[in-house]
């Protein structure tokens, strides 16, 4: 069985919709099992982020796919201190090889969200994971990728109906990402 975390940090529910639509994704791959793990602002104690339970079930993990909102044109604080303390995995390689993708949401059409998803990819690079972008063009009816993003999926948070964003076409973005991440995990492990 394959195992694929979504992992993510949302500040206003933007992102936990999209980290929703990934995770429904990947998990309509047969043979992928999946988990969704918040990120939150308690596990960060004197500054530094600090969950085991979260570290080992990442640990067990064949895929990563990570989510942040693009604040600032940046990940979030605490997806930051999140990625700073994967460090003794790094030092370890406890995640080499492993398939990485992200995904953000910011309020703008582009809000900076590529240096978001360049951020979390680098880190991921960094541990020896397998990067996998979003292979789908905007060039289509449904709006699919409509933000022109290929290192990851990206969403809009303003925009109207604000209860509803990111839109469908976003979500649907989100939710080929993990189609795709998932179904080329269960290819490298077969």
């Amino acid at each position: 069985m394959t195992t694929l975390s979504v992992v993510y940090h949302s500040g206003a529910g933007h992102t936990r919709k999209m980290a929703e639509a990934v995770l429904a994704g990947a998990a309509s791959v047969d043979g992928v099992k999946t988990q969704i793990i918040a990120i939150e602002g308690k596990d960060i104690v004197d500054g530094r982020w600090k969950n085991d339970k979260i570290m080992e079930k990442l640990d067990q993990s064949d895929a990563i796919i990570f989510g942040s909102p693009t604040y600032m044109g940046c990940v979030s604080s605490q997806m930051k201190s999140f990625l700073d303390a994967t460090s003794e995995r790094y030092l370890s390689r406890a995640w080499v090889n492993k398939v990485a993708s992200a995904f953000t949401v910011s309020a703008g059409l582009s809000g900076d969200k590529l240096n978001t998803l360049m951020t979390i990819a680098l880190c991921m690079m960094q541990h020896g994971m397998i990067w996998v972008g979003l292979e789908q063009t905007p060039f289509n009816d449904q709006g699919i990728n409509r933000l022109c993003f290929y290192m990851g999926a990206a969403g809009q948070a303003l925009q109207e109906p604000l209860d509803e964003a990111p839109n469908e076409p976003d979500r649907e973005t989100g939710r080929l990402l993990g189609v795709r991440v998932a179904s080329l995990t269960k290819k490298l492990k077969d």
